[in-house]
């Protein structure tokens, strides 16, 4: 996988987990460096200055680093969290964690701030609704997105999840590569390219 050098907005938000409003006000005024493509009003930010940015303003820069994307997986279901992980190691573009409880879930969320989560909805402590509200309850989160699994089949069921913050839901039993072609439309990647 080719570093990119050059970065959007938008890119560039997403690494530096801030809105891209933000980023294009430090662009316009002058503390994020950067240049417009000509005969437009696209802003770019190269890696370097993207880089330095970020170090000024304490940003973590491993994910610009690393470029990879972070993975949550919850599940209390060691053989399934194996295949899951599995699947996305392979791809080679995640970095990932797993719990095996919500509270376990919630604690990784805030410390790890994973781009994606895979998580069961039947959780042995609290349901993957609530853990669902919980990261939706916070802003610094909004960028994070949810793929619920489950065994369960109700319509009302699904559309509580949704309405809780989960982005995707996928029934049990699944194949791993379509729980990564899932996650890499939700985070806007190419599918499961092979490196």
């Amino acid at each position: 996988m080719t570093k990119k050098t050059v970065f959007t907005t938008g890119e560039a938000a997403k690494i530096c987990k801030v809105s891209q409003q933000t980023i294009i006000r430090c662009f316009d005024n002058g503390s994020l460096k950067g240049f417009r493509v000509p005969g437009s009003r696209f802003r770019r930010i190269p890696r370097d200055h993207l880089y330095a940015f970020m170090k000024d303003n304490g940003i973590p820069t491993d994910a610009l680093e690393s470029g990879k994307k972070k993975l949550l997986v919850v599940d209390d279901d060691e053989d399934l969290v194996e295949l899951i992980v599995e699947g996305f190691v392979r791809d080679g573009r995640f970095e990932i964690r797993t719990a095996n409880n919500g509270f376990d879930a919630g604690m990784q969320v805030n410390e790890f701030r994973p781009d994606l989560v895979i998580l069961d909805v039947m959780l042995p402590d609290i349901n993957g609704r609530e853990v669902c509200q919980r990261v939706r309850s916070d802003s610094s989160l909004d960028a994070v997105k949810i793929i619920c699994i489950s065994g369960m089949v109700e319509q009302d069921k699904v559309d509580s999840l949704r309405s809780a913050g989960a982005n995707d839901f996928m029934q049990k039993p699944f194949a791993v590569e379509d729980l990564l072609n899932r996650g890499c439309d939700l985070l806007e990647m190419e599918r499961g390219v092979t490196h």
